[in-house]
């Protein structure tokens, strides 16, 4: 019998509903995370430009990032506290073993979260009615917070991929437990700033993409040049930096877990001068079809020189390994993921080489056609990151100690099923609602701006906000027009 069909035969049935369910959420959730780890800060770089150069663009930019960063936050607690529920739910065999072994990250990503929430509020609060630089002191500790999270959740999947800090008794449940070595396991350094710059480049793109359509539409105020060159120059530093880093973690990968490599590498037998395959599909007799092969480089890749050994699949048991089909899954995502982030590269190079050469932006409308789409390329790229992390450590959900059947819960396959249905129907009410706010917000906000023209006018974004009672000129101006007054929260420009 095919391997593959064997192992799906013996595989309990709530295995398929139970990983469908959790990664689709993990999926619509990852979408948000960029702009709650890096937004923050760059809101807060926009904004300490602003005061400092008292710039009244820059002001009215990074409060309307900061009404946005807040509405994003919201909508992350709903499909963050869906996944938190799931790892119990779904997967009780591990959280039952294991939990007291890595539960701590989740504890800390829990209190990060909170204290996110009280700084947002401080911050969003403080628009009006703080004085400015006390103001700005006060949002400082909200890209820390936000990085605080994230160390939480990378701790407690780096663990999953690279278990450690306990000892197994005779009857193979942990004892014994090192809290510091569960959290500072070995792929914990690369997992985790991997991820952070990642977020920064994504969120840095995704904003900057915004003004890109705005400068392709013929909107090519100073607003919209400082609303793109601010989050741009943050991605675009960081892409090389990032290029680096994810060298890194594909090296650890190697090392640390050698199977996940030879799935993202699909690579079948144990041997020297392997070649790499760009794209290309793994067969389960070890065959690879189409893609492009190109002699010797995944050695070269792997220990720069073309003589080191590459560990095969079948190094190990069938059972103990990704099938074929699972390692064509995790070569895909992390074509693709590298081939984005090269693009992203060469994107970055054009605007850093022309900024350093002639001290402007770029003004061809391919370059900005380029950046419109590296938001959208960026969080496609972050997928496939988790796709690669994910997929390729199957069959293992605690790497080499325990298997996803044997964590999978004992609830019957249709309710599950349903629960799925369910959660699917939710999350397109979810983001839906969130797409219609951001897109009343924007309408809002180019409205105000035609009745205002440029952010000249006495009342600053720091005196005026989206939040507490509107001053009494906005008030009226609203009674006249219908709408939200230049200073209200609405106003200003997409």
């Amino acid at each position: 019998m095919h391997i593959a069909v064997a192992l799906l035969t013996d595989a309990p049935a709530q295995m398929l509903p139970a990983r469908s369910m959790m990664a689709f959420t993990l999926a619509s959730h990852i979408i948000l995370v960029p702009l709650g780890v890096a937004l923050p800060l760059i809101t807060l770089v926009m904004h300490g430009y602003g005061l400092r150069r008292g710039d009244p663009d820059a002001l009215l930019l990074a409060r309307r990032w900061s009404a946005v960063m807040a509405v994003q936050f919201a909508i992350g607690v709903v499909t963050g506290t869906v996944l938190s529920f799931e790892f119990g739910l779904l997967w009780p065999g591990m959280m039952g073993r294991w939990g007291d072994v890595f539960g701590i990250g989740f504890g800390v990503e829990a209190w990060a979260f909170f204290l996110e929430a009280v700084l947002i509020a401080i911050y969003l609060y403080g628009w009006r009615r703080l004085p400015s630089r006390t103001h700005f002191l006060l949002g400082l500790p909200l890209p820390f917070a936000a990085l605080l999270g994230a160390f939480g959740i990378l701790a407690a999947n780096s663990w999953m991929n690279t278990p450690r800090g306990f000892t197994l008794d005779s009857a193979g449940n942990p004892t014994d437990v090192k809290i510091w070595k569960a959290i500072f396991t070995p792929m914990f350094g690369p997992q985790y700033w991997h991820f952070v710059v990642a977020m920064f480049v994504t969120a840095g793109y995704v904003v900057a993409g915004v003004y890109a359509v705005g400068w392709l539409r013929g909107r090519r105020d100073r607003y919209h040049r400082l609303g793109f060159t601010v989050p741009f120059t943050v991605a675009a530093v960081l892409t090389p930096v990032q290029f680096v880093l994810g060298d890194s973690i594909a090296r650890q990968v190697f090392h640390k877990q050698p199977v996940k490599f030879a799935a993202m590498e699909i690579v079948w037998d144990t041997d020297t001068h392997v070649p790499e395959y760009l794209f290309g599909r793994l067969h389960p007799d070890g065959t690879v079809s189409g893609g492009i092969k190109i002699p010797q480089l995944d050695s070269i890749l792997a220990g720069f020189r073309p003589d080191t050994r590459v560990t095969g699949l079948t190094s190990v048991p069938a059972s103990d390994r990704p099938t074929a089909t699972q390692a064509t899954i995790t070569h895909f995502a992390f074509d693709v993921m590298v081939f984005i982030g090269s693009l992203l590269l060469l994107l970055a190079l054009w605007y850093g080489v022309l900024w350093l050469w002639r001290r402007r932006l770029p003004t061809s409308p391919w370059f900005f056609r380029g950046a419109a789409c590296a938001g959208v390329a960026s969080v496609v790229a972050v997928e496939c990151g988790w796709i690669t992390t994910e997929v390729g450590r199957q069959p293992w959900i605690v790497y080499e100690n325990m298997r996803v059947a044997e964590a999978v819960t004992s609830t019957r396959s249709t309710g599950l099923w349903i629960t799925f249905g369910i959660v699917v129907a939710a999350y397109v009410f979810v983001f839906g609602s969130f797409l219609v706010v951001l897109l009343k917000m924007r309408t809002r906000w180019r409205l105000a701006d035609e009745r205002s023209g440029p952010a000249t006018s006495v009342e600053t974004p720091e005196t005026d906000t989206p939040y507490g009672p509107r001053s009494a000129v906005a008030a009226a101006d609203t009674s006249r027009t219908g709408g939200d007054g230049p200073s209200s929260a609405g106003g200003g420009r997409p």
